[in-house]
């Protein structure tokens, strides 16, 4: 069947909307761990956002040739790791089509979990991030179940639970390989004893593996669902690979919230969907998502803050040059939307959600 228009977002057998949420402290989520200040998805990176206050550590999830599930935000791994430095995988370099897009570069699924693991993470945006980018080489690629235990042992050891919000990525692409990554994601999280316990929140911009998710666990679970929300004229990926023509912006509509309600917890568009930029980079006037989402008993939260000032609202931006860190600025930006009402946000600075959170 050929899925377009709302009828892609109707409810699973047995589905239902979730009363109204209560409101709670808006969560910390670190994006990717502690991403402005080390390598993406490394042990430092999340050990530094739990010490710095994280309530949630992100890991997104690819998967290895074998069948592993690890932590890195694109199956393509050349601007993370040392993989171009090395003569051995020189031959492994190829162009794959991923969720439409024609992508050049090494990929998860082309490499056993031992051969990734000779690896060493990289800086991604190593002129933006000079710190970052001093711990380039020190951390090797970690497997979802070592992020599992590191939240373990890192929360203990602050005395606090730390949550985690695993973003399930390109998983249209991989069941199209026959490497289907929620059937393992969940057996991941069954075999921790951490996982099973404490808060989990499944993320994912499609919509499929949601909907087959919340069928699966139920509403009774320690797991929540997610659902991300990209660009207002783009389609999910599943529902483009079907024919269909559904996009975020129409999922972003009273009606579409109403209908991720029917399996999702929480809805999480990017800021610049609550508060939109003009022309010139300000502010414009925020939009009712938020409300709406409340209105269909979803859970709001919003990706991503980060504190360079090349990534804030020209009101909020020193002079200190595109690059520099604005931590003031970053602070601020995140408590304008704190008072729209979000429950929870996506921060490369978790330090920096904290303070917002708190007040400090």
């Amino acid at each position: 069947m050929v899925l377009g228009g709302m009828a892609a977002l109707a409810a699973p057998a047995g589905g239902r909307v979730v009363g109204a949420p209560g409101r709670t402290r808006p969560l910390v989520l670190a994006h990717r761990g502690c991403s402005a200040l080390r390598p993406e998805h490394s042990a430092g990176a999340y050990a530094k956002a739990i010490a710095d206050g994280a309530d949630y550590i992100e890991p997104d999830i690819v998967i290895t040739a074998d069948g592993v599930l690890v932590a890195r935000h694109e199956n393509d791994i050349a601007s993370t790791t040392d993989v171009a430095s090395r003569p051995e995988f020189a031959r492994r370099r190829t162009t794959r089509t991923i969720d439409g897009h024609s992508v050049t570069g090494w990929f998860t699924e082309d490499f056993t979990l031992a051969e990734l693991k000779t690896l060493r993470i990289i800086e991604r945006l190593g002129d933006l991030r000079p710190e970052s980018r001093g711990y380039d080489g020190q951390f090797p690629i970690l497997t979802l179940g070592e992020v599992i235990e590191l939240a373990a042992t890192e929360g203990a050891a602050h005395g606090r639970v730390v949550g985690l919000v695993p973003e399930i990525k390109h998983s249209t692409y991989f069941g199209g390989i026959g490497l289907p990554i929620e059937d393992r994601l969940l057996a991941t999280l069954a075999a921790h004893e951490h996982s099973r316990r404490h808060p989990v929140e499944i993320q994912s911009f499609e919509i499929g593996n949601l909907r087959s998710l919340r069928e699966r666990i139920g509403r009774n679970s320690n797991i929540r669902l997610m659902q991300l929300l990209g660009e207002h004229d783009e389609t999910p990926a599943d529902i483009a690979a079907a024919g269909g023509s559904l996009t975020y912006g129409e999922m972003a509509t009273p009606a579409g919230l109403r209908a991720i309600a029917a399996y999702a917890d929480t809805v999480s568009p990017s800021s610049r969907m609550l508060i939109p930029l003009d022309a010139e980079g300000r502010w414009g006037e925020p939009t009712s998502l938020v409300r709406d989402a409340h209105e269909a008993g979803l859970l709001v939260g919003a990706y991503t803050f980060r504190p360079e000032n090349r990534f804030l609202p020209l009101e909020l931006r020193d002079g200190a040059g595109n690059n520099a860190r604005n931590e003031a600025g970053s602070i601020a930006e995140i408590r304008r939307y704190l008072a729209l009402g979000i429950d929870r946000f996506f921060t490369d600075d978790p330090a920096l959600g904290r303070i917002a959170v708190d007040g400090r």
